[in-house]
C-alpha cells in the first residue's frame, strides 16, 4: 500500500498543504475547531504515518540520542541499555544503541557514526583496551553534540559524568567478608586495564586496612569482564588458603563459580563469595550470591536528566558540567558463612 502523503490529505480536507502539516504536528496554527477535527479525521482514516526524516529537517531536530556500551552480552549493561531506552521512549527520543566490543578504537568509529546520523546527544560508556584509541579522549572532548559519560569516566574530561563509587562498593564486599571473620580473602578484578577494576581494589585494600589485615598480592587475581577469563583466573584462587573470594563484577563471579563446581567446591560451604551488580542472584548457581548492587534505574534516570538539562534547558554550552556520585549498596543472600 502507497504511503500517504500530506498532500493528499491536504486536497481532501480543501486546505493548504503548510496548515495540514502544523495540525498533524501539533504546532499552533490558526485554524478552526471543525477544521483540526477533520484533518485528524482524514489522517487517521488514510492511516498516516509521519515522514520522521522530512520532519527533522523543518524543525532541525532528530529526536534520537545514542548509547555506545562495551558489550551488550553483560548483564549489567544489557539492564542499563534497557532502562535508558524506555526513559527516552517516555520523553520522546529514540535511543539508538550499539556496542563497542570493549574497544577504544571502536568507541572513536561510534561517535563518529551516531554523530553523521544526526543524533542529539550521546551517552558514553568507554571500552577498557585502549590498544588503537588513545586519542579517544581527545574524539570525545571535540564530540558535537552534547554527551554524558556513564560508569566509566575520563577524569580530565570537563563533562557530564555518572557512575556508582566504585572504591565504596570494593570497601562494603570485603568489608562485610571481614565481618564474618573472614581474614584470607582472594579478589578477582580487572585491575590491569580498567580504572574501575582499579578503584574496587582500592576499596578492597582500605577494607583490609581497617581491620589490620596485611594486604597480600598473592591474593588477587586479574581477570576481564568475561566469564571464560575469570574461569581462568579462579584456577589461581584454588591454589592458596582463601576461604573467601570477592568477586569484582557477576561474570567474574559465575567465571568463578564454574571452576569450584567443576572440582566439587561448594559456597558458601567451602568458599564464601560476595559478587558485584547483583544481576547474577538469580542465576542457575545455588546460592544465591550476596552482592554489591548498583541500581541502573538510578544511573539511568540520572545520566538521562543530565542530558536533558543540556538539550532542552537553553544554550548547551552555557550549562556548567556536573559529576553524579552514585552509592552502591550491599545486598545479602546466602553466599557467605561465619568463620
Amino acid at each position: 500500500m502507497a504511503k500517504v502523503t500530506l498532500k493528499e490529505i491536504a486536497r481532501e480536507a480543501g486546505l493548504s498543504v503548510s496548515t495540514v502539516s502544523l495540525v498533524l504536528n501539533n504546532r499552533p496554527c490558526r485554524v478552526s475547531d471543525e477544521n483540526r477535527r477533520r484533518i485528524k479525521a482524514i489522517a487517521a482514516a488514510k492511516r498516516y504515518v509521519p515522514n520522521q526524516i522530512a520532519r527533522s529537517l523543518v524543525m532541525q531536530r532528530s529526536g534520537t540520542l545514542g548509547l555506545i556500551v562495551p558489550n551488550i552480552e553483560s548483564r549489567f549493561f544489557s539492564r542499563l541499555a534497557k532502562n535508558l531506552e524506555q526513559r527516552c521512549r517516555a520523553r520522546g527520543y529514540a535511543l539508538f544503541i550499539t556496542t563497542s566490543d570493549d574497544l577504544a578504537s571502536q568507541d572513536i568509529e561510534l561517535i563518529s557514526t551516531l554523530v553523521t546520523r544526526g543524533v542529539e546527544g550521546l551517552f558514553i560508556v568507554m571500552g577498557n583496551q585502549r590498544e588503537g584509541g588513545e586519542e579517544l579522549p581527545e574524539r570525545i572532548a571535540e564530540c558535537p553534540v552534547p554527551y554524558v559519560m556513564i560508569d566509566r569516566v575520563l577524569d580530565e574530561l570537563a563533562c557530564d559524568k555518572v557512575l556508582f563509587d566504585n572504591e565504596l562498593g570494593g570497601y562494603l564486599a570485603t568489608r562485610h567478608l571481614l565481618e564474618h571473620g573472614h581474614r584470607r580473602i582472594a579478589c578477582i578484578v580487572n585491575a590491569s586495564r580498567s580504572e574501575t577494576g582499579r578503584r574496587r581494589l582500592d576499596g578492597y585494600r582500605r577494607a583490609l586496612d581497617e581491620f589490620g589485615v596485611t594486604f597480600d598480592q598473592g591474593l588477587v587475581f586479574d581477570s576481564d569482564y568475561y566469564i571464560p577469563a575469570a574461569y581462568e583466573a579462579a584456577a589461581g584462587v584454588l591454589e592458596t588458603d582463601a576461604t573467601a573470594v570477592f568477586a569484582s563484577s557477576d561474570n567474574i563471579a559465575l567465571g568463578l563459580l564454574k571452576r569450584l563446581y567443576e572440582r566439587g567446591s561448594r559456597v558458601p560451604r567451602d568458599y564464601s563469595v560476595v559478587s558485584y551488580d547483583n544481576s547474577a542472584a538469580d542465576s542457575l548457581f545455588e546460592p544465591a550470591l550476596t552482592a554489591i548492587d548498583q541500581d541502573v534505574s538510578v544511573l539511568a534516570e540520572e545520566a538521562l536528566a543530565l542530558m536533558l538539562r543540556r538539550l532542552e534547558g537553553g544554550s548547551a554550552d552555557s550549562v556548567e558540567p556536573v559529576t553524579r556520585l552514585l552509592e552502591p549498596r550491599l545486598v545479602e543472600h546466602a553466599s557467605v558463612r561465619t568463620v
